[in-house]
């Protein structure tokens, strides 16, 4: 199983990895999936022996900061904890954080506000992995849980079709990348106003292979019809906390609920990033029905994220 590196050192967006390396990606994440249960007989528990791995991270976390600090130790890695004030604050400029941390870890995990301070970061430690752990633009890790997921369980992914419904945010950005990638069409559909970002349909063109389309929506019930997944997210993201019941209202009509999930096709998987606000973006009966994955998509950030990091760290030495 090769865990050649990626032709690019940092891991910021989707569109960091080639089609192989997405690829590649998922299959490691399926091996490490399967040999967890050896422990330290696992084939990759030494992978990243003596590596330090730091982690930074200025907004709550559960799922991205958990998986990846075990990750981190099942790969027999160290975890460095940042702190967020002394290490993004006004207290020095970015990239001399950046210079200072080269020296010391080989990789780092960032969660932040900016996209623009993650690539400033990352440009000025060219020694330096570093990883996007969510910014307000995107969310990669988590659309590699996603696809991993979507191949358990359909096997087969190309020419399937997955409708995200809601907010054009950061995890939209994400799928929309990795699942076109796979040749996986993607309905995007949300209210007038917050659509998908122009530069993420650009982009999205780039991306696509197979045949994939990304076709966007105004009405839920037309984005949904005949689809194989339905993908939803929180209307209200971090930082946003101000408009939350502006949002509510302008988000009514994109409840996913059991009549929504009715137009789909049968068995038509639903999917989250979590957490989930059961009531809002979704209704507590599709939340819990047999067809949600939510908990395979949070199980399969730790192997997907051990997956990046050999990746990443594969041979790197200083």
């Amino acid at each position: 199983m090769s865990t050649a590196a990626p032709a690019r050192k940092d891991f910021l967006s989707v569109l960091d990895f080639e089609t192989a390396d997405l690829e590649r990606c998922l299959e490691i994440a399926a091996h490490v999936k399967a040999d967890r249960s050896l422990g330290r007989q696992a084939p990759t528990a030494g992978s990243l022996e003596g590596r330090h791995v730091a982690m930074l991270f200025e907004k709550a976390s559960l799922r991205t900061r958990s998986t990846f600090e075990i990750a981190v130790v099942e790969l027999g890695g160290n975890v460095v904890s940042l702190q967020p004030d002394a290490a993004l604050g006004k207290r020095e400029p970015v990239s001399d954080v950046a210079r200072n941390l080269e020296r010391w870890v080989d990789c780092i995990v960032i969660r932040t506000f900016s996209q623009k301070v993650l690539e400033e970061f990352a440009a000025a430690a060219p020694r330096l992995r570093v990883i996007n752990a969510l910014t307000d633009d995107q969310h990669p890790c988590q659309a590699l849980a996603d696809v991993l997921t979507l191949r358990e369980q359909w096997g087969q992914v190309k020419g399937r079709t997955v409708a995200y419904v809601g907010d054009g945010n950061n995890v939209a950005v994400s799928l929309v990348h990795a699942t076109l990638m796979l040749g996986i069409n993607i309905h995007v559909v949300s209210p007038d106003g917050y659509a998908l970002p122009d530069w993420a349909v650009q982009q999205a063109a780039l991306a696509a292979r197979h045949g994939a389309r990304l076709r966007l929506f105004t009405d839920a019930a037309d984005a949904v019809a005949g689809v194989d997944a339905v993908y939803t997210d929180t209307w209200t993201s971090m930082g946003q906390e101000a408009e939350a019941e502006q949002r509510r209202q302008i988000f009514a009509p994109f409840q996913v609920n059991d009549a929504l999930m009715a137009v789909a096709k049968p068995g038509a998987l639903f999917m989250h990033c979590l957490p989930a606000h059961r009531g809002e973006e979704v209704t507590a009966e599709v939340f819990e029905s047999a067809t949600s994955v939510v908990f395979d998509q949070a199980e399969n950030r730790l192997h997907v994220q051990k997956a990046l990091l050999s990746m990443l760290l594969s041979g790197q030495h200083h």
